[in-house]
């Protein structure tokens, strides 16, 4: 594909631009991206499309990708929950009214083991500020924090770049005063992948009620080598929320591994809801008397999910 044939593309097929580009280590990084169209009003916790052309660049070290010369001007678009860096300036909550862009917080998938081919990542994480793609003009989802009454104790759990709409949660909450006690603990391998370390610890700092537990798999984090299941078992997730878990006045959400969250499945014989193996998240809540969300029947409980990958 020659570059005049490129630029029609971008030009045809684009509708944003890249204003802002925190790279944390070459595998995650924090995009801010800004739409030629007035940017949506949406809740904190929804979510929005990327896409690229498959005509554009790809980082190095990833793994190899063959496309089909029909494929060469297509468009690859994967959904991503929106962020947010909370503050504005230090000590000051952003007011996002007065934004004009939306944050994600991704990271780069380098290889997959299921035969699919990584193809918007290692795009996307060849772009610079100034570079062009394509935003959905809708945001949408029901991960919000739409149920949550003033007083309740909010506790988000997430896994990786899962991280993103809690932080748009936690900068909701905190901006409306919420009274709760506000527990956020998000599972990575490796110390360096908390990618907004620095503002939580600011948070806690400034908000009483506000707790941020880093924790990680493959070294001590802020805590010592832990998964997300053994923060709860342990106790340790209720001693930073300061209270017991009790269904009664507190809201769980769950973004991230769907092997973190543990969605039952019904049985379509018996009826039966099976939990799947490993242990997960929904399992030991529910032994406790919460109960999560069901698209199917449209129950809303006090266990809120979203799965990716």
């Amino acid at each position: 594909m020659t570059t005049d044939e490129m630029a029609d593309l971008r030009k045809l097929r684009y509708n944003s631009t890249v204003v802002h580009l925190d790279q944390v280590h070459p595998d995650l990084m924090v995009l801010r991206v800004k739409p030629d169209f007035p940017r949506p009003a949406y809740l904190a916790g929804q979510y929005c499309a990327l896409g690229l052309g498959n005509w554009e660049a790809r980082v190095e070290g990833c793994q190899a990708e063959t496309l089909k010369p029909e494929d060469l001007s297509k468009l690859v678009r994967r959904s991503y929950s929106i962020s947010s860096s909370i503050y504005q300036q230090p000590g000051h909550l952003r007011d996002m009214a007065q934004d004009d862009f939306v944050e994600f917080y991704i990271v780069l998938v380098r290889e997959n083991f299921d035969g699919r081919v990584p193809a918007l990542t290692p795009r996307l994480f060849a772009l610079k500020p100034g570079d062009r793609l394509s935003m959905g003009e809708k945001i949408v989802g029901h991960f919000t924090s739409e149920l949550v009454k003033p007083g309740e104790n909010v506790v988000l759990l997430g896994t990786g770049t899962g991280e993103a709409p809690h932080n748009a949660i936690v900068w909701d909450l905190l901006r409306k005063g919420h009274t709760g006690n506000i527990v956020q603990a998000c599972c990575v391998r490796l110390r360096k992948d908390l990618g907004y370390f620095d503002t939580h610890r600011q948070l806690m700092e400034q908000f009483p009620n506000y707790k941020y537990l880093g924790l990680t798999t493959r070294e001590p984090g802020m805590t010592r080598k832990v998964y997300i299941q053994d923060c709860i078992t342990s106790g340790e997730l209720e001693e930073a929320l300061g209270a017991p878990l009790d269904p009664a006045k507190t809201h769980v959400y769950l973004c991230g591994n769907p092997k973190m969250i543990g969605v039952p499945v019904k049985d379509k014989q018996t009826g039966v809801r099976n939990y799947p193996e490993p242990t997960g998240v929904i399992e030991i809540l529910e032994k406790r008397g919460f109960q999560a969300d069901n698209a199917a029947t449209k129950l809303k409980g006090n266990i809120h999910f979203e799965e990716y990958w």
